[in-house]
This record gives C-alpha cells, structure tokens and sequence, in this order.
C-alpha cells in the first residue's frame, strides 16, 4: 500500500482527520480523544496491519505537549506516523496504547518522565530515569537553578 493509498485508508476510518503524504511517512493528525480508537484500527484491520510500534516521542510545542507515534507493517512493510496535542500543560493526559503495543509501556513511562503528559490506562505509569524531586526537564518552561538550566 502506497503513501496515497493509506491516506485514503485512514481517510475511510474518519474521514476528519488531517493527512499529510509526507516525504518519508503518511503523517496523521489526531485529536487526543480519537487517538486509540485510530491505533487500535490500525493494528487490528487486516489491509493494514500495524503490529509494531516503533517508538514514541513527546514533544513540547511552547502552547501545547504533543506526543508523536511511528508504527510499522512487518507483514506488509509500510509506515505510518500519528500526532496528537494537548493544550492542557498542567494535567495533560492521553490515552495509553500499552494494551495494544507491549513495548508502549516503557515508551509512555519515557514520555511521562521527561515531559508530564500522562497515560490513563498505563498498567505501571512512574517515573522511568528521574525521582520526583526532578520537574519535566524535556518542557521548554523547565528551570534548574541548581544545575543551571533556565528558559
């Protein structure tokens, strides 16, 4: 299945969604409330296939926190990237795709450590590298004034 394909793929899923055939991925944009309902389609329907989570990114946009999914076909070798935001920065939660990916648990628990943004549905949600003395370095309005990091 090409970029174009896919696109209309997802776009037949819901067709609200915001589609880019990037130079390298499909990229998608996704409300945070339609994000695991899309993942689980995408691993679960048989034209796509989507059995590998490749890794999970979270990303501090300045206004909001995002988080940013690669997954893979190993059956039918094409890749895809979902992109998802929340405006809230004092208790931003998404949803977890640890019940659909296994390796999602260590990615999220990355995420939530360096960033804040939370998994509701995370079998084991804590701190992954950091204890809790630390902020979310990973956020733009981070300050250290003991090891000198500042915005």
């Amino acid at each position: 299945m090409n970029k174009i394909e896919l696109g209309e793929f997802i776009k037949s899923t819901d067709k609200d969604l915001e589609i880019k055939e990037g130079n390298q991925f499909t990229e998608v944009t996704v409300p945070p409330l339609k994000l695991f309902s899309l993942a689980k389609q995408l691993k679960e329907r048989e034209e796509v296939k989507f059995d590998f989570l490749v890794c999970i990114s979270g990303i501090d946009y300045g206004a909001d926190l995002g988080v940013v999914y690669h997954l893979r076909s190993t059956v039918y070798e094409h890749t895809i990237v979902l992109k998802t935001r929340t405006s809230d920065r004092v208790t931003p939660k998404l949803d977890s795709v640890t019940e659909l990916w296994a390796t999602a648990e260590f990615l999220e628990r990355e995420v939530y450590d360096l960033l804040g943004i939370k998994f509701t549905n995370h079998p084991d949600l804590r701190r992954l590298f950091l204890d809790s003395s630390w902020g979310f370095p990973l956020r733009k309005d981070y300050v250290d004034d003991i090891n000198i990091v500042t915005k």
